[in-house]
């Protein structure tokens, strides 16, 4: 799995869905599935950025090692998952659902709230946190 991590050196908060949406919109547009993360301050100020290609078009691997890494390096109280469906149907599958409720269990351990998952395509969204899913 390739990986990038960005550090976010201008001050930028994430409110709401729709603040995320704006931070991760370009991956609805994408051809093959990425899945990323946005680590978040108790503020939700952004602090960092992770970006992973998925070889797997089906489903999107939930790198929870380097997840948990990210968090303890930024110092992170939130995250942000969002990965996208490049086949057009934005509804979660159960294998985004089981990811979505392992790493959740996994933050949680260490007082870090999984703040949403979303799932992008082109024209579309959905919101774990919307569906009541988290």
């Amino acid at each position: 799995m390739a990986s990038v991590l960005t550090s976010i050196p201008e001050t930028r908060h994430i409110f709401g869905l729709e603040g995320a949406l704006a931070v991760f919109a370009h991956l609805g547009g994408l051809r093959h599935e990425m899945i990323a993360f946005a680590y978040l301050d108790p503020d939700r100020r952004l602090l960092a950025l992770r970006h992973a290609q998925v070889g797997d078009v089906e489903a999107a691997e939930v790198p929870v090692r380097l997840v948990m890494a990210d968090v303890l390096a930024f110092d992170a109280e939130g995250v942000i998952m969002a990965h996208n469906h490049p086949g057009g149907d934005p509804a979660p599958s159960e294998a985004d659902r089981a990811a979505t409720r392992r790493l959740a269990r996994v933050l949680h351990a260490v007082e870090v709230r999984l703040l949403d998952h979303i799932v992008l395509t082109r024209d579309d969204a959905s919101s774990f946190r919307a569906m009541g899913l988290l």
